[in-house]
């Protein structure tokens, strides 16, 4: 058992530290910006709730955010009454937060400074991964640290890889990013081409599934999509916002991403609809608008 401090309670994060407590078995602390939901959290899973992100990390052997952008986690990192103000030598950030791999390594640089460690470890699985503790997470950081917090990480994951120094857990989210957004454009037209077609869609994807056209997104979203409903998963407006970290990486590394800026504007489109809620299969939505 560890103690645990666990920081942003959002639809991942609340679920995460919950798995922490009772599938880790650790003694969890959490914060949230709105109080309400951490005191609804200690009462749930039997942990204790933090006034400040520094109250939270202070004493902790692992401490774990979830937070939502480069913003929010410097202010609850290096910001006033942040958890670096009281984080302890040799305890171990982790940082599950999607973010910038510029804003890892400048809070690797932080953390060290401090006599702790960073690792940043972005996470995907969506929603139901994180209530089911079935997450894929990326890290990046020192080989030390990421070896003490795997079997920690392990209570909501059932993947946990580390994929190179500091940013390289969130170089490999946004390559992770970049093959969704393709790899759901491509469904959508499947799906509205098959429509235009006449053919029956479960008929169709009960077969090239199990061909070498099959994904998870084929597996799992067509039915809903088929059905026009876009109520069950990551966000439109989420997507938008990894989608330009992404394109802002690129940018500064030369990559060339015409697809990815191409969806990246498909998906602005689907919040012109009203879709900023949507989950990610919305794609189809703005081609049978």
């Amino acid at each position: 058992m560890a103690k645990v401090a666990f920081i942003g309670l959002g639809v991942m994060g609340y679920p995460m530290a919950g798995h922490l407590k009772v599938r880790g078995g650790h003694e969890v602390t959490v914060y949230n910006r709105t109080a309400a939901k951490a005191e609804r959290w200690a009462t749930e899973f039997g942990g204790r709730a933090a006034a400040t992100p520094a109250e939270a990390a202070r004493g902790q052997d692992f401490v774990f955010a979830c937070v939502g952008n480069d913003d929010d986690l410097r202010s609850v990192t290096t910001g006033k009454d942040g958890a670096f103000e009281a984080i302890g030598s040799g305890a171990v950030f982790i940082d599950n937060t999607t973010a910038s791999a510029e804003v890892a390594r400048e809070l690797y640089a932080a953390a060290r400074e401090k006599g702790a460690h960073f690792i940043d470890a972005p996470v995907s699985g969506g929603q139901a991964g994180a209530e089911n503790g079935v997450l894929t997470v990326m890290c990046g950081g020192d080989t030390e640290a990421f070896d003490r917090a795997k079997p920690v990480i392990e209570a909501y994951a059932r993947m946990v890889g580390l994929m190179g120094p500091a940013g390289a857990g969130q170089l490999t989210k946004m390559i992770n990013q970049i093959c969704i957004a393709g790899l759901v454009q491509g469904l959508a037209e499947g799906i509205h081409f098959g429509k235009k077609a006449g053919l029956d869609i479960e008929k169709v994807i009960e077969v090239i599934s199990k061909g070498a056209a099959g994904s998870w997104q084929m597996e799992n979203r067509h039915k809903t999509m088929n059905a026009g409903k876009y109520d069950f998963g990551f966000a439109v407006d989420w997507m938008r916002k990894d989608l330009d970290i992404v394109l802002a990486e690129a940018r500064r590394n030369g990559a060339k991403l015409p697809v990815t800026a191409l969806v990246d504007q498909f998906y602005a489109e689907v919040q012109t609809l009203g879709g900023s809620r949507w989950d990610t299969s919305s794609l189809l939505a703005r081609l049978e608008k």
